[in-house]
């Protein structure tokens, strides 16, 4: 299926390439001003709206400049592809408090999307993530995230920046057929729940050849995500690609078929890994393979954690309802920042099923000792070399 996905990714870059010579609706013609201050999104909306009904192929085009961009919904369906081209830059609001919405750019119900142009949507989130209190207060007012796509198929997001959004840089829900490729995530290390891309209920979805740093997962996969491939990503700052976490709300769908080859993680808090809610309501997660990764310098390489409670917000002492089965680590090597440098701890109450390692070799240089790892409820089968030795302590 990870094969299948990535054809499907490169027929879509084929397809896609056949609107170049589609009708051009450029913002300026809207009377769109790149001087930095004057907002843009009457323009913007105008010549989407004119280009979401073209019978042929459209574009619309925010030429190099810096706009001002206020928050805006992009809503399809359209009457035949749209392509977004963003050359300059587009500026959100720095005051969180502007936004009436939880979304700056948003893309929905849209059927051929293609976004090009090597530009950059600029969050401006440095003032939001100090007012951002989720750590402590579980009714937080959401910020805005970057850019949402709502139900959209069919799309080629490729070539653009996301920089330093109030919240998540990506969300992604209800998408099929979606490929991001050499695209840009930046943001610090510092900078508070800012997933870099976050896909929740979306069949075929592709990751490929891009850099995301940022404060939190740099990408992080909810319920319901099916037949996911992140390949040739290179992860850092960030908290690592993370499925999960999982199980916090009643009738979460299952994730099935997630695939994360070839990719490099740089001093992050986590490599790759899966976490689900203690005292979770009941769901399933399986077929996850994570193959072919490099670690340099990362706190958590591996780690499966099924009591993920983060800042006590939870009841740390009830076994995880999360079912997780057909589950492989494989040619992972590389330096971790913390001793235990593979964890997988399932749950005591639906243990771990079909869990493989294999070809680990992990090195920690700190004063403890050599790299180690740790197993609670799984016994996984193993082969290659091993380094640590797997499930060397065994978790009660």
């Amino acid at each position: 299926m990870a094969m299948k996905s990535y054809v499907g990714a490169l027929l879509l870059l084929l397809s896609f390439s056949s609107s170049i010579n589609a009708q051009v609706f450029n913002v300026a013609t809207y009377g769109a001003k790149g001087d930095g201050s004057s907002d843009i999104s009457q323009a913007l909306l105008s010549a989407w709206k004119e280009a979401c009904a073209s019978t042929t192929p459209a574009k619309v085009l925010i030429p190099g400049g810096t706009f001002a961009l206020t928050e805006v919904a992009l809503d399809g369906p359209c009457k035949a592809p749209v392509e977004f081209e963003l050359q300059g830059t587009l500026k959100a609001p720095a005051d969180p408090s502007l936004f009436k919405t939880d979304g700056w750019v948003v893309f929905q119900r849209i059927d051929g999307l293609t976004m090009s142009g090597g530009g950059t949507f600029d969050g401006q989130g440095k003032t939001a993530w100090g007012q951002n209190d989720c750590a402590k207060n579980t009714n937080c007012r959401t910020l805005p995230t970057n850019l949402r796509f709502n139900f959209v198929t069919n799309a080629l997001i490729h070539d653009v920046t996301t920089l330093d959004s109030k919240y998540f840089q990506v969300n992604v829900l209800g998408a099929k057929n979606m490929t991001f490729q050499n695209f840009h995530v930046n943001a610090p290390a510092d900078s508070i729940n800012t997933d870099g891309i976050h896909i929740g209920r979306s069949d075929g979805v592709n990751i490929l050849d891009s850099d995301i740093k940022t404060g939190d997962d740099c990408v992080s996969l909810g319920d319901g995500s099916r037949q996911i491939t992140v390949k040739g990503v290179t992860c850092g700052p960030g908290h690592g690609i993370s499925v999960g976490s999982l199980g916090k709300y009643e009738n979460e769908e299952p994730v099935e078929g997630v695939f994360v080859t070839n990719c490099t993680i740089i001093g992050a808090d986590n490599g790759v890994r899966i976490k689900t809610w203690p005292a979770s309501k009941p769901g399933t997660a399986s077929d996850m393979h994570f193959e072919d990764i490099q670690m340099d310098n990362v706190l958590n390489p591996v780690i499966l954690d099924q009591g993920y409670c983060p800042f006590n917000q939870c009841k740390a002492g009830v076994p995880s309802l999360i079912k997780i089965s057909k589950v492989s680590f494989k040619k992972i090597r590389g330096t971790s920042a913390s001793q235990v440098a593979v964890k997988v701890l399932c749950s005591q109450s639906v243990p771990c099923e079909e869990v493989e390692i294999a070809d680990i070799d992990l090195v920690y240089n700190g004063p403890e000792g050599p790299a180690t790892s740790e197993c609670a409820n799984v016994k996984p089968v193993l082969s290659g070399k091993l380094n640590p030795a797997a499930c060397a302590k065994v978790v009660s």
